[in-house]
């Protein structure tokens, strides 16, 4: 739970300005160090350029070398606290970077965050009608991912309802444990904001696909699998074997020492001409796999050494211990492969090397024995830093918005939602909060003029059921809800290049929400304005034939409309179907008070503002 200090956005960013202020006061001081390490290495490498000449010119004494050789020793302790000194540098940077963000999202600037609009869809059952995609759009506020991974889990956790009470649960108690762990979720963050500057997977967000496709790469790769056979180690150690024993007998003097040399020299030719196309291949997979997986072997390091309580997240966390004895033990063997390549660089160490241990057959068992034990768990280890990244998203959402509260999510097998002080999220404070019911298999046809509040009242109830249903806090003083399906349509749009006309798109969209609600779950349907694209009578018809039909489904339904006419369906069935309204008051001005009452509504202000509009241009 969001720590209870911070119980208002105005606290909330009185600390984020705390932390930026505080950060750079840090990174002030450490770039003041920086130039002192600069200096400091500038007068210790020519102190020991000065020693090492005097050394020369003065009959080669004492005292000047070891006056050199301290000056170096200095210099290369002077060099490595101030390569400290630039990684804290950095580190502290990424972190204000994170504060800085949090201080802009206080604000209500959102730009720097990842919009998700490449998630947007016009055939969601109800992500675009609830902005959930695009430009200050839910995943905008939410999204704190710094894996592309951790994007596409995000977008696909808030384009989904989660689909019962215990599952709500789960996610809640992990979002609610994130949101309590305020600097590891900031150093979470930072830590991939770092990788993101490194450039260890290219530019912009840490690059999960990359990983992937290089893991796939590597399992494709044909390298010499014979190595692995147990025989071939077999006739390994018995080379090494001979080979040591015509040593000793050559010592001894019982063969010749050319056979020896003779022996080692071919072996040595042997081995590396076998193996040496597999180690150009090994070397190059495992340095492409490195490279990528540089990024994440800090997020695992970071989430493994949180103590996490929620059910959720210890599991994600144990996951990456599990597999070939986890995701750390993994990235360790890969390092030290290539460390033995880079030590195979090294001439003397080639031939010697394999000459006297078969270094090379030994290098290629141990990356097949790598690539058999550990290949098939990284794409499941890259999944949970996905769902944690999300996480941490959800997480940090939680954490700025304190007035926010959470859901009870019930186990009813019918429709429940009732909600009292419902509001949307993305008005803040200005929001008018209302109070609403919906029953099973009921609907409320909604009345009002133009901006009375009708289509964002409609996206209340839809969004914060989303964020009820993924664990996360709703916008209200209270929500009740159970788990059904959602569809909405308040967006539809022509679409021109495959010559679909406004009315043929509204028909095919209320098609694809029947074929939902037959064969979905209970569903609860928003509408706005159905069959806007055709004439007041025939829509008024349509209106009616449609919610006759849909009303035989296990529905229950929301409609914002302005033909008042519609509203006589309560008169005919006042069991299922029910009035509401968003009223306003004309006097000399229009009054909005975007409060929701029963009844229909009775004053509409087209005439009144267009009439105001005619006798401004007189």
């Amino acid at each position: 739970m969001a720590d209870k200090k911070y119980e208002t956005k105005e606290k909330l960013t009185s600390y984020y300005a705390s932390r930026v202020e505080a950060l750079s006061a840090v990174i002030a001081r450490l770039k003041g160090k920086n130039r002192a390490y600069v200096a400091a290495e500038l007068l210790t490498f020519g102190l020991a350029v000065a020693s090492a000449v005097l050394y020369c010119a003065d009959g080669f004494l004492t005292a000047p070398l070891v006056a050199a050789v301290a000056m170096l020793a200095a210099y290369a302790l002077v060099r490595r606290a101030d390569v400290r000194n630039g990684r804290r540098i950095d580190a502290n940077e990424c972190l204000r970077s994170v504060y800085g963000k949090e201080l802009k999202y206080m604000s209500g600037d959102y730009a720097c965050f990842d919009d998700g609009s490449r998630y947007a869809d016009p055939h969601h059952a109800f992500a675009f009608d609830m902005d959930v995609f695009g430009h200050d759009s839910l995943y905008n506020r939410v999204s704190r991912v710094v894996t592309t991974g951790g994007a596409d889990v995000l977008a696909s956790w808030l384009g989904s309802l989660l689909p019962g009470r215990a599952e709500v649960g789960r996610r809640r108690e992990a979002v609610d444990e994130l949101a309590g762990m305020e600097e590891w979720r900031a150093a979470f963050l930072a830590e991939g904001q770092g990788r993101r500057k490194s450039g260890a997977a290219g530019g912009g967000t840490i690059d999960s696909g990359a990983i992937l496709a290089a893991v796939n790469e590597v399992v494709a790769m044909d390298i010499a699998p014979a190595a692995s056979r147990p025989y071939a180690l077999v006739a390994a150690w018995t080379t090494i074997v001979c080979f040591a024993a015509l040593i000793v007998m050559a010592v001894a003097g019982v063969v010749p020492a050319a056979a020896a040399l003779l022996w080692g020299v071919v072996q040595m030719f042997v081995v590396i001409g076998l193996n040496s196309r597999s180690i150009r291949k090994i070397s190059r997979a495992a340095e492409k796999l490195h490279a990528h997986l540089r990024a994440y072997i800090s997020l695992m390091r970071h989430i493994d050494g949180a103590r996490f309580e929620s059910a959720e997240l210890k599991q994600l966390q144990a996951s990456l211990a599990e597999g070939g004895h986890g995701a750390l033990e993994s990235f360790g063997r890969l390092s030290d492969i290539l460390d033995s390549l880079d030590r195979r660089g090294n001439f003397i160490g080639l031939v010697l090397f394999n000459m006297f241990a078969l270094s090379d057959f030994f290098l290629v068992r141990r990356f097949l024995s790598w690539q058999g034990a550990y290949m098939e768990s990284i794409a499941r280890w890259v999944d949970c830093v996905s769902c944690v990244d999300a996480l941490v998203s959800m997480g940090t959402f939680r954490f700025n918005e304190p007035r926010a509260v959470e859901a009870e999510v019930t186990d009813d097998a019918v429709i429940v939602y009732d909600a009292k002080g419902l509001y949307h999220p993305f008005l803040g404070d200005k929001a008018v909060r209302n109070d609403f019911t919906i029953g099973d298999g009921e609907y409320y046809i909604v009345t009002g003029a133009n901006m009375a509040g009708k289509s964002t009242f409609l996206r209340s109830i839809g969004v914060n059921y989303l964020l009820a249903m993924n664990g996360m806090p709703v916008f209200a003083e209270r929500l009740r809800v159970s788990a059904f399906g959602l569809f909405s349509s308040m967006r539809t749009s022509d679409d021109l290049s495959r010559g679909i006309s406004y009315f043929n798109a509204e028909l095919l969209r209320l098609r694809q929400l029947l074929d939902c609600c037959r064969h979905e779950r209970r569903t609860l349907i928003i509408l706005d304005e159905i069959l806007k694209g055709t004439n007041s009578l025939d829509k008024l018809n349509g209106s009616r034939l449609f919610l006759q039909a849909v009303s035989r489904l296990p529905v229950s339904g929301v409609i914002a409309t302005h033909d008042l006419e519609l509203s006589k369906m309560a008169d005919e069935a006042p069991e299922r179907f029910h009035n509401w309204c968003f009223e306003i008051e004309l006097a000399d001005n229009i009054t909005y008070n975007y409060k929701i009452t029963p009844g229909v509504a009775r004053n509409q202000n087209a005439t009144f503002l267009l009439k105001g509009i005619l006798d401004s241009d007189e």
